[in-house]
């Protein structure tokens, strides 16, 4: 295992994940969207353009792609983008809130190969879920899952992403799942687009990080959880399963929906922008090419954490996380269980914390916090 991490840190031919945002349009206005979505931009790649961008995946030999947004099924060619995808054989996993899904489309998608469905969800009642995606959005989902159970989908996916106010529910979101006959997904709360602004109401306090470490470990086996809790593992007792790395820029990468790529779906901004695929050489010279890339393949520094007998079960955490709440990216991570986040957090100058780049918000959202 030691030898493929390295190798992974070195970077691949061409990323193992790949997150694409086809749009920033949006239905629900999610108080943690890491894209700050809500409306479209007029300069989202066009559909014979996204089909260029699949034909560069299909030479790479990409395998699969994340699909996205925004609400990726609000635009109108997002079957036809699907379709022709599986059809150059990459297959496509899409996150979606639900709206979009009724019965037709649920057919729609059965009847499609190689194509796996995400739904997300923040809580296993409505309370809890709404007061963080909006109301009604719960039963929208519910609603999605009913669709795709009652058209035989097969075992589609339940997102989760893990808040202090849902920590309690894991068990129930598990059971959900099982319900369902569907998998579920857990991820990591982070400071990105406008989950920046209720980061530090959100997130899950010390308790519930050991408490999120312990489940994983206890119930984790068919759980997912995209390798977003790997800084759990300075508790030092068991590593969590996965790579338990940063894979940014080296096997992981976004491309937004007016073609900019990213070095992670959680670090939209200026300083991890690699470049954009309507540029000559398209996306394979932006893999290959880019000098934040192969900067981010360089040997790195245990920097601050040096001394931290647990850096090689952490590795230092996640650089989104750091960079979005002030920290260096050779510092230790905002959550460290150790404790070194919060002393780092207490000396940063709040005036110098990087905002997110963009917000396509279709207008100010109040950030409500617990259950109503």
């Amino acid at each position: 295992m030691t030898a493929l991490v390295d190798q992974l840190k070195r970077g691949l031919d061409a990323p193992i994940c790949l997150t694409w945002e086809l749009t920033y349009a949006c239905n629900l206005q999610c108080v943690h969207c890491l894209s700050s979505s809500g409306r479209r931009d007029p300069h989202e790649l066009t559909t014979a353009e996204a089909k260029r961008v699949v034909d560069e995946l299909r030479d790479l030999q990409v395998f699969y792609v994340n699909i996205g947004g925004g609400e990726p099924m609000i635009r109108r060619d997002f079957f036809e983008i699907v379709e022709y995808s599986i059809g150059q054989g990459i297959g496509v996993k899409f996150s979606t809130n639900g709206a979009y899904i009724d019965a037709e489309a649920a057919r729609r998608l059965t009847a499609m190969d190689y194509l796996d469905v995400q739904i997300s969800l923040d809580g296993t009642d409505a309370a809890t879920n709404d007061a963080v995606r909006g109301d009604g959005s719960h039963a929208t989902a519910i609603r999605a899952m009913e669709h795709l159970r009652d058209a035989g989908f097969g075992p589609f996916k339940i997102s989760v992403v893990v808040t202090r106010h849902n920590v309690d529910q894991l068990d129930e979101f598990k059971a959900l799942a099982d319900s369902f006959g569907a998998q579920l997904r857990v991820t990591r709360l982070r400071p990105s687009g406008r989950g920046a602004d209720s980061w530090h109401e959100l997130r899950p306090t010390d308790a519930q990080q050991r408490q999120i470490y312990e489940w994983l470990l206890d119930r984790g086996d068919d759980v997912l959880t995209g390798d977003s809790f790997f800084h759990l593992n300075a508790l030092g007792e068991q590593p969590l399963p996965g790579l338990n790395l940063c894979g940014a820029g080296r096997v992981v990468c976004l491309i937004d929906p007016v073609g900019d790529v990213y070095a992670c779906p959680f670090v939209i901004h200026d300083r991890f922008k690699a470049g954009n695929v309507r540029h000559a050489g398209g996306f394979a010279g932006v893999w290959r090419e880019s000098d934040l890339f192969l900067e981010l393949r360089e040997p790195e520094s245990a920097g601050a954490c040096a001394s931290c007998g647990s850096y090689d079960a952490c590795q230092g955490g996640c650089m989104a996380a750091k960079f979005f709440t002030g920290l260096p990216l050779d510092g230790p991570d905002p959550e460290c269980v150790g404790g070194d986040g919060e002393l780092a957090l207490a000396e940063v100058d709040p005036a110098a914390i990087p905002v997110p780049m963009m917000d396509h918000s279709r207008r100010p959202t109040p950030v409500r916090l617990g259950r109503r």
